[in-house]
């Protein structure tokens, strides 16, 4: 419906309404998802990465919510815009908030190795600012050359690359926990697969999260009637958790992100890469924003995306803004320009008063596993439901670099386990621990664990799943040249060790893994000189199959 009316100058004298009877829809529905974002956020700093309290609640939630306040008021004000330009009165604001494929990325692949590797939370915190730091520029600058690197890049190799991370470091972690207690992970992943993908609807429009999460506090609190104690929940932790409950706004972290710098190396090898992924996501759900009527300039989307994660990340907060999927489903539910600010202001609340806490004591962590499992099976689907079917080989190949990844991570993380304890009963001595790590690593092939293949293959998985997922989709398209420019590509980027590589480097002149950039190189002359004699068939790495982004 159109309500434009415009005076001489040719300037609209229509002033949208700020809120809507359809905004309480989407703001519920808005809202309970940004809740749920939050809830498994504190509980990833919380009890995956052991942060200390007064670090989670007192300063990384605070600018948490100061970004998406900002982004959210942002998105509202550019409806606004919008709808006065256009004097229409169904725009509906762009939802966002923090990035959920992201917000495991940094954790799992960037703050948790370090943490384990240091010992020590805060330097995991700092290497996660410098890896928002670095996403920040990249989206910033992103409206200007998005379109050419998703030109050149398959969607498969894109997609199978996150998807080799949704398996192993997003799927694996919660699928485990939920099994370690089934009588609350398996009910509430039940609740939440008819729901989501049955497409089974509960009591009144009620979100599947939202009851999947009562459902596990029932199960939960339930069980200490009966003295089980299921999840772990106590009213004593709920005690406790009001000690984080008062007030607490952002303050500047300059020093931290800066010392942070150390990681750099291990830093970009997955700030680069999944800085193109925020560039595609963003255009793609702009322009299915645009689909259902709404058109947002990108190249604003992005710089907003960009600004906000940076001011956040300034303050202390370790996760990225993104514009989220769903705008269609949110304006059919009558959202407009309202419920985008009242999310906003949600989230000031949560954050700044530590209501978080509270709400973490009275829900049990494993009833969030299967929210957690569904987005990693949704982001793992979506790279072989949006490409062609016969990339599936390169998708797959695209998953190993992650597997060996995910791998070497445990046996690294059970090894040193082993000598804290092996230290700790007084097993060994001090000066003795390098010494046996080392003659285990070097037993493990004789047990048929090939330690070292997981290292090689493993380093820089990001970037090695993307180049192998490239090749693959080319060869399958025979068009050997441009499979022949990613595996240069690769050389290059093993050379200096961002693929195949710990950190980020030289290795004295020879490369950092110098057997496999010469293998590279040998593989890109081989596909060259196949381009000479082979006839190639015309493929298009922009395929026209819309890219189904995952939800937020």
């Amino acid at each position: 419906m159109s309500t434009s009316t415009t005076g001489a100058s040719g300037t609209s004298t229509f002033k949208p309404a700020l809120w809507t009877p359809g905004d309480w829809n989407a703001l519920f529905g808005f809202g309970t998802n940004i809740l749920v974002n939050m809830l498994v956020l504190t509980g990833l700093l919380r009890f995956v990465l052991k942060m200390p309290d007064s670090l989670v609640f007192g300063r990384i939630l605070p600018s948490l919510g100061l970004m998406m306040c900002l982004s959210t008021f942002y998105y509202a004000y550019l409806a606004y815009k919008l709808a006065q330009k256009t004097g229409r009165s169904d725009v509906c604001a762009l939802p966002s908030g923090v990035s959920v494929p992201h917000m495991f990325i940094v954790t799992f692949v960037i703050m948790l190795p370090i943490t384990l590797r240091t010992g020590d939370p805060i330097k995991g915190w700092s290497a996660g600012l410098v890896w928002v730091f670095f996403q920040s520029f990249i989206l910033m600058i992103g409206g200007f050359i998005a379109p050419y690197i998703r030109k050149i890049t398959p969607r498969a190799a894109l997609l199978g690359t996150l998807a080799g991370v949704s398996v192993t470091f997003i799927s694996m972690r919660p699928a485990l926990e939920m099994y370690m207690t089934p009588q609350i992970g398996l009910v509430c992943f039940a609740i939440i697969l008819v729901s989501w993908f049955g497409g089974v609807k509960y009591w009144r429009g009620m979100p599947a999260g939202l009851v999947a999460i009562a459902a596990g506090m029932i199960i939960a609190w339930g069980s200490n009637l009966f003295g089980l104690g299921l999840g772990g929940l106590s009213l004593k932790g709920v005690a406790d958790a009001f000690a984080n409950f008062g007030f607490s706004v952002p303050l500047p972290a300059f020093g931290d992100v800066f010392s942070g710098f150390e990681f750099l190396g291990i830093i970009l090898v997955t700030a680069i890469p999944f800085g193109i992924y925020d560039l595609v996501e963003a255009m793609d759900n702009v322009e299915s924003a645009e689909a259902a009527g709404d058109e947002y300039p990108t190249t604003r989307v992005l710089t907003a995306d960009g600004v906000v994660s940076l001011i956040g990340c300034l303050m202390g907060n370790p996760f990225i803004n993104a514009v989220y999927i769903g705008h269609p489903g949110w304006k059919a539910m009558g959202g407009r320009i309202g419920y985008s600010a009242a999310t906003g202001i949600m989230v000031v609340l949560l954050s700044w008063f530590g209501i978080i806490s509270v709400l973490l004591a009275l829900v049990p962590v494993v009833a969030i596993s299967p929210i957690l499992l569904y987005i990693g099976m949704l982001i793992g689907a979506q790279a072989f439901q949006a490409t062609p079917v016969k990339h599936a080989p390169a998708i797959v190949l695209a998953l190993t670099p992650h597997l060996a990844a995910w791998a070497k991570l445990q046996i690294d993380t059970m090894l040193a386990s082993t000598m804290s304890a092996a230290q700790t009963v007084g097993g060994l001595a001090a000066d003795k621990v390098d010494a046996v790590k080392t003659a285990a690593i070097a037993a493990l092939p004789q047990q048929g664990v090939l330690y070292h293949g997981l290292e090689v293959m493993g380093g820089g998985s990001i970037l090695a799943g993307l180049v192998l997922g490239a090749i693959g989709v080319f060869v399958i398209e025979r068009d050997f040249l441009k499979a022949s420019a990613f595996a240069l590509a690769g050389a290059v980027m093993t050379y200096f060790g961002f693929m195949h590589g710990e950190a980020v480097g030289i290795g004295g002149g020879l490369g950092v893994t110098p057997g496999v950039a010469l293998a590279y190189l040998v593989m890109a002359g081989g596909l060259y000189a196949l381009s000479r004699t082979s006839p190639s068939a015309s493929y298009s790495s922009h395929s026209d199959i819309p890219i189904a982004a995952p939800a937020e």
